[in-house]
């Protein structure tokens, strides 16, 4: 297992990462969400040994993390870091060969990686020919090519098609083993919530949640759905209600108990038909949203 605990980084008088503790679970993947500025490259950088602490430490198996260890560590960070003018093929045995691979096992899983990304065909490439996005599939092969460990991942799908989203995907549940935790920061919520067990939300350099992205969810008010055959404005005079959007006979309402939401259906219903009722699935942009406030 991967520990975070306690980090904390100054850059002079800016306090970017305040006591941030977490653990990242093997044969699990867990996003690391937060607004911009909010310190997840940092404490990436922090886990890397690209930056270091100002106080705090890493664990990995219980014990600090060592140089020796994260060579061991996949990483693809936000700020891509290739050599554009270098062949695909070439330069993916060369990061397999500083990873101490041999020359045949680095060639072998160069092969195996471009041909799950569809990169095959262009192996003979020069990365600056590719699009961005195709380079960006280059860097998770460098990330993988060694069979890391532990994975850690900065805005991995940032400006990527739907295409090549599901390749990455694909490859990184096919690569991700009960024994590596993966540590994945994005923007976009909708991918974390497709992907990952475990959830880290990160405020103004502080952890505000973490924990299985179930359990946070269910630890949200429930938002409840009622559709009508009519208008359903008079929810918004009732009591101590929070009522999210009334359209027509369609409302969306927030209530604390269950015993609440259906003492609204019994009303609702000697109104007139009620044709659906029930909780909706809560996102994770709304558990983001309640836990930055």
């Amino acid at each position: 297992m991967l520990r975070v605990a306690g980090l904390t980084r100054r850059f002079g008088e800016q306090l970017a990462l305040d006591d941030v503790t977490f653990d990242v679970v093997p044969g699990r993947m867990t996003g690391f969400v937060g607004a911009n500025g909010a310190g997840k490259t940092t404490t990436m950088r922090i886990i890397l040994g690209v930056l270091a602490a100002s106080a705090g430490e890493v664990r990995w198996q219980g014990e600090l993390l060592t140089p020796k260890v994260r060579q061991d560590f996949g990483y693809m960070p936000e700020e891509r870091g290739l050599y554009p003018k270098m062949k695909i093929r070439d330069q993916l045995i060369f990061f397999g060969r500083l990873h101490g691979m041999t020359q045949n096992h680095a060639a072998e899983r160069t092969d195996k990686l471009l041909g799950r990304l569809g990169l095959a065909e262009r192996a003979t490439d020069v990365l600056e020919t590719l699009s961005l996005g195709n380079q960006q599939r280059v860097q998770i092969a460098v990330a993988l090519i060694h069979q890391p460990i532990a994975l850690v991942l900065d805005e991995p799908f940032s400006g990527l098609d739907p295409l090549a989203v599901d390749a990455m995907v694909d490859l990184l549940r096919e690569e991700v083993t009960p024994e590596i935790p993966v540590l994945f920061s994005s923007h976009q919520l909708d991918l974390v919530e497709r992907l990952c067990d475990d959830l880290v939300v990160l405020s103004r350099g502080k952890v505000v949640a973490a924990g299985p992205v179930a359990e946070l969810a269910a630890s949200q008010t429930p938002t409840y759905r009622l559709v009508v055959d009519g208008d359903a404005g008079w929810l918004r005079d009732l009591p101590g209600l929070r009522v999210r959007d009334v359209a027509g006979g369609t409302a969306l309402f927030d209530v604390e108990d269950a015993g609440d939401a259906q003492q609204i259906l019994q009303q609702a219903m000697s109104r007139g038909p009620v044709l659906e009722f029930g909780p909706e699935r809560v996102a994770l942009s709304d558990v983001f949203r309640e836990a930055t406030r």
